[in-house]
């Protein structure tokens, strides 16, 4: 699927569209991408900052996205942990970007040839539009070449 395609239906997806969460951009060989959570009446907490559910869903999927267009359909590629460590409270719309980079796709290929898991962190800071840290998310993703394939 093209990545422009698929970037349009994230943002219809109803987890992102209902809680104001963008995917502002997907390359299209699937390497980046940038997510925006907008700051809404209905997204804010009691304190009126960002609410940390949101800020840990608009980063969730796409270590997991990238690395599956990537690798291709002959891996099973998984989200197997994460974590989030909320720096700061966000008054104002947040961002966060994503880079996987093919060489470490290819680490990804070579550490699982063999057939065994691999599993692998990625951090993601979440900031405001001048930079500002609002969060630090975790995501172990798991990768195993599928049976078929070796």
């Amino acid at each position: 699927m093209r990545a422009s395609t698929f970037r349009r239906l994230l943002n219809l997806w109803p987890p992102f569209l209902v809680n104001a969460i963008r995917v502002q951009s997907l390359s299209e060989d699937y390497t980046e991408a940038t997510v925006v959570l907008r700051l809404r009446p209905w997204n804010r907490n009691y304190v009126k900052s960002q609410f940390g559910g949101n800020l840990f869903a608009m980063v969730d999927p796409f270590w997991m996205l990238l690395a599956m267009h990537q690798l291709g359909s002959d891996y099973f590629v998984w989200d197997k942990a994460g974590t989030i460590d909320f720096v700061a409270p966000g008054y104002e719309d947040v961002y966060a970007h994503f880079k996987l980079d093919p060489v470490v796709v290819d680490e990804l290929r070579a550490a699982a040839a063999g057939g065994d898991k691999v599993l692998r962190w990625f951090e993601t800071e979440v900031t405001t539009a001048s930079g500002k840290v609002i969060a630090v998310v975790r995501k172990q993703i798991y990768v195993r070449l599928k049976p078929k394939a070796r």
